[in-house]
């Protein structure tokens, strides 16, 4: 009797799971943004909306997301995988995309702290603002750390983001410009940095953080999240490292949400 009132009870909760996530819809957007030019995203919408996230990969940021949702690169990614369990915490998720006119190589790369990329950004904040009329943030994970925090320092009240989130974050950059050389002195949302402390991509190691942190000084609520633990496979600097926060989805995500949500 135990063991079969157990089973009732396991598939109750996987079928309450199920319904839940069931009632989350995904869909394919594209909205206009500069003359001629359009950005594709990916949004999952929960039943009920507390707050909105526009995720952004790192890399080269070239997702090349197709009519049905999937991904031709970067499906392994923190933020796109983790997709899902954004939108399971209440919050109405579009992962980007490059936009049209940067579908090939080299995507985003050399395109992050463009004015152009500003533009791209207003146009997705104010439709995710006027579809969910919730607060909208800005996640950016490793490469996407410097289109957040440029886009940030580039756009404030109605046209910027309520808030940001740096997972990741490229402290130091031989290519260009990392975060910490951004003027984040103009950011004036809040801002929750999130790092692993074993981190071993050369870019964002962990000892460089509190300088980051020094500088947000004009924010008016920040705070960093730190890590440890999960598994570390292959390049430091990619997605099933440290980097990416494998091993430790279900505990991180949860706390970004959970920081995003808070009053």
């Amino acid at each position: 009797m135990r063991n079969a009132a157990g089973c009732w009870i396991a598939g109750f909760l996987i079928a309450l799971v199920s319904q839940v996530q069931a009632q989350i819809t995904q869909k394919v957007v594209d909205i206009p943004t500069r003359p001629g030019v359009t950005q594709r995203m990916l949004v999952l919408s929960p039943p009920t909306t507390k707050a909105a996230v526009i995720l952004i990969a790192g890399g080269h940021g070239g997702l090349q997301i197709f009519p049905n949702g999937s991904f031709k690169w970067g499906a392994g990614n923190f933020l796109v995988r983790t997709r899902q369990l954004f939108a399971d915490q209440g919050l109405m998720v579009a992962v980007i995309d490059a936009p049209s006119d940067r579908q090939s190589p080299p995507f985003l790369t050399g395109f992050r702290q463009k004015p152009e990329h500003a533009a791209d950004m207003k146009a997705v904040i104010a439709w995710m603002r006027e579809q969910a009329k919730v607060p909208v943030w800005l996640a950016g994970t490793s490469r996407g750390t410097q289109s957040s925090a440029y886009v940030a320092t580039e756009l404030s009240g109605l046209e910027g983001p309520d808030g940001i989130v740096l997972s990741s974050t490229i402290l130091t950059d031989d290519a260009g410009r990392p975060v910490p050389a951004m003027p984040l002195g103009k950011i004036r949302v809040p801002v929750l940095v999130v790092h692993h402390e074993q981190h071993g991509c050369a870019h964002c190691a962990f000892a460089n953080v509190p300088a980051l942190m020094e500088k947000l000084d004009n924010s008016p609520r920040k705070e960093l999240l730190s890590f440890k633990g999960g598994e570390n496979k292959g390049d430091p600097c990619e997605a099933m490292a440290y980097h990416g926060f494998n091993g430790l989805d279900r505990e991180v995500v949860p706390r970004i949400a959970g920081w995003i949500l808070a009053k």
